[in-house]
């Protein structure tokens, strides 16, 4: 791979790819981000990683880190100035990214499970059972592992938003007022609407886009 800087391969609206992003951000790293098009991937993030999802890291040795966690933490070993690291709880995260995200799909996208007796509202309260027991988590400290962000905070707050907006309203009514300052804290954050940029879709020859915090 030619070019001194890590491509990111990212697309905008997906929550895997905004914890990367959001690292990188963090650790003050830039990537050359080439945003995808699902329904159109193009053919040099798939040769880097067959799974064909985002993210994908493409380090400029030609290492492939194509896990979204994995490139948190590859950003934060490099630098990690607001200490992510030191509120690293794998297993809440895991927690997330398994059962968490299993009925949050079941729940925002019933209809892509015709082979599954969906109830969307016995999905929507396997996450509610998990939501609450961040809000108590939220009542003792102002964040899931402390005082402050952590890299738990970071992995875990986009699926809370993708949840909060299958019906706001609904989510808007529940009495987790911890978890709801909580995620308006990095919703309406600076960083959260830099992690958010719009960039139009990569395609080969494309000139390379900066992605970091001090990019325009």
């Amino acid at each position: 791979m030619t070019g001194a800087l890590p491509v990111l391969y990212s697309f905008r609206r997906c929550p895997y790819a905004m914890r990367a992003r959001m690292a990188c951000l963090s650790a003050g790293i830039k990537v050359e981000i080439r945003e995808i098009l699902l329904r159109d991937k193009p053919a040099e993030m798939l040769e880097a990683s067959p799974k064909g999802t985002v993210p994908v890291l493409v380090l400029p040795d030609g290492r492939v880190i194509d896990q979204s966690i994995d490139i948190m933490i590859w950003a934060l070993d490099l630098n990690d100035p607001e200490h992510w690291l030191s509120g690293y709880d794998a297993e809440a995260i895991a927690h997330n990214d398994g059962t968490f995200k299993m009925a949050l799909d079941r729940y925002k996208y019933a209809n892509r499970f015709e082979n599954e007796t969906i109830v969307k509202s016995e999905q929507r309260d396997i996450c509610a059972e998990i939501l609450q027991s961040y809000e108590a988590r939220l009542s003792r400290t102002k964040f899931l592992t402390g005082d402050g962000p952590s890299i738990t905070d970071n992995a875990i707050f986009p699926f809370v938003r993708q949840f909060a907006n299958v019906d706001r309203e609904w989510f808007d009514t529940q009495p987790w007022s911890h978890l709801h300052a909580w995620l308006i804290h990095f919703i309406d954050s600076t960083r959260f609407e830099m992690a958010m940029r719009t960039f139009a879709p990569w395609k080969l020859g494309d000139k390379p886009v900066i992605f970091s915090a001090s990019a325009p």
